[in-house]
């Protein structure tokens, strides 16, 4: 299915129609690792109606945990041929490694994935330690423990990657060693048969 005609299909839902999330798809603006807005005039907005539903668990559980703290999707359902073209843009770089082969396909191009942050009561970021797409060890969930001893990382931002990630997981998402903002919602081998990519 091309994104174009997603709108029409009753397997997506739009990120806007979940309710506590605030949206910035940071691939629609020059503000990522490429420094060019890869979306266009492409609406990417969207989950899989089974993500949407995770999401909303996550969220509940957050606002229940922490009712002054809320939600920030800064990316969603990327489009398989915007995939093909972060492949294409890494390629000879030591960047590959944050990037799904699109041969086998991002979870992202199923609407299955969620890169996102918190935000605090005035809307501002969370301290996370790194920014989105800080594509650096500093970002690697699994070296945190690592960088805390160090004091490369402070107690706050590993609280707060922390926090985003039991709310995230309450809702069934799992997160990756790699980049403390990504989620998966649902085993990436079972999305990647039984759901339908998107181009």
């Amino acid at each position: 299915m091309y994104i174009e005609a997603i709108a029409s299909s009753p397997d997506f839902r739009r990120l806007d129609s979940i309710a506590g999330v605030s949206v910035e798809l940071r691939y629609a603006t020059p503000n990522n690792f490429v420094g060019r807005d890869l979306y266009g005039e492409v609406d990417c907005a969207w989950l899989h109606i089974d993500a949407a539903a995770a999401l909303e668990k996550s969220i509940a559980w957050l606002q229940h945990q922490r009712p002054d703290l809320s939600v920030l999707v800064l990316d969603a359902l990327r489009p398989q041929r915007v995939q093909e073209a972060l492949w294409a843009a890494l390629q000879g770089t030591d960047l590959l490694m944050y990037l799904a082969n699109p041969a086998g396909g991002s979870i992202h191009s199923f609407g299955m994935a969620l890169d996102l942050t918190l935000l605090d009561r005035h809307g501002r970021e969370l301290d996370m330690g790194t920014p989105f797409d800080d594509l650096t060890a500093l970002s690697h969930p699994a070296l945190e423990e690592g960088f805390l001893a160090s004091g490369q990382l402070t107690h706050m931002q590993v609280a707060n990657r922390r926090l985003l990630r039991a709310a995230m997981h309450h809702g069934g998402w799992h997160g990756i060693n790699t980049e403390w903002w990504h989620f998966d919602c649902g085993d990436r081998v079972q999305v990647r048969a039984g759901y339908v990519r998107i181009r």
